[in-house]
């Protein structure tokens, strides 16, 4: 994206864009859609022999075959059970360290944990110090986001903000941009201690949406939402689907245990696929 393009989505009508592009990717004429998801496929190099439905006119809408499930065995979880995976198919933004309060967006940009956790304090202390990844989903990946480790959900929390682009250039140019754009902060107690599943909104993002309440947004909210789900047992095993992007966006992760050894084959800006290791311990 350059200079001027990033511009203009900084002064964009970012909400009624999005707004637009969620209505627009459910139309079921064939006429309109089915042009559309062959443009897609043909723009950004889709691989349609791993999905499990291969035929692009066989999807009701465009959002249907943005978010299109993978054929059976594609993404086989490492087999190391005791690793945490990479929850998505995607590129590597950042990992490593929380140190203190600070995580790492990307070169000369640092973003505040408990401004990325909406100002709560007491859950930002649990992943004080502790280890972090970033990984963003480019638009022809799957997007679907899976369980890095096996947990039960504790909370879920919506926080309304800015729908900036989350690509490499705004991550460079735009401060804060994680705990700036829209999100849903998912919060599951594992094995592990307290892990936190981050989805980042961003411009064109129609919808954010989690297997146990469907679509959290839109509509778009003007105030922080959470849910509390300690009288329930909502369990996860590892790689089990958790939510999804309609449309693309980033996962951030967050790691209480201070201990995490990241896998010696990962690396920043590395293109990695769900079910992969990404610690070695």
């Amino acid at each position: 994206m350059s200079k001027i393009s990033a511009f203009f989505v900084r002064i964009a009508p970012q909400h009624a864009i999005s707004n637009l592009m969620h209505r627009m990717t459910r139309i079921r004429a064939p006429w309109y859609k089915n042009p559309q998801i062959k443009w897609f496929i043909n723009k950004y190099k889709v691989d349609m022999s791993i999905a499990a439905e291969p035929d692009p006119t066989a999807y009701k809408d465009f959002n249907s075959f943005f978010t299109r499930s993978l054929r059976a065995g594609t993404r086989p979880l490492d087999k190391n059970e005791d690793l945490i995976i990479s929850p998505v198919d995607g590129r590597i933004s950042q990992f490593g360290e929380i140190k203190g309060q600070t995580l790492i967006q990307a070169k000369n940009h640092n973003f505040n944990l408990t401004s990325l956790l909406s100002g709560s304090e007491a859950l930002a202390r649990h992943f004080q110090d502790g280890e972090f990844c970033t990984i963003y989903l480019a638009p022809h990946d799957y997007h679907r986001i899976h369980m890095p480790v096996a947990g039960t959900l504790r909370e879920m929390t919506y926080v309304p903000g800015a729908l900036f682009s989350v690509n490499a250039h705004t991550a460079d140019t735009v401060p804060d941009l994680f705990a700036r754009n829209e999100r849903v902060i998912t919060i599951f107690d594992t094995e592990r201690g307290p892990v936190a599943m981050i989805l980042v909104g961003a411009i064109n993002v129609g919808s954010m949406e989690t297997s146990w309440h469907g679509c959290v947004t839109p509509p778009y909210g003007k105030g922080v939402t959470s849910w509390r789900y300690d009288k329930q047992e909502i369990n996860f095993k590892r790689g089990d689907e958790m939510g999804r992007f309609n449309m693309g966006s980033t996962v951030v992760m967050l790691f209480a245990n201070k201990k995490i050894k990241w896998n010696s084959n990962i690396k920043h800006d590395q293109v990695i696929e769900m079910g992969r290791a990404l610690s070695s311990e």
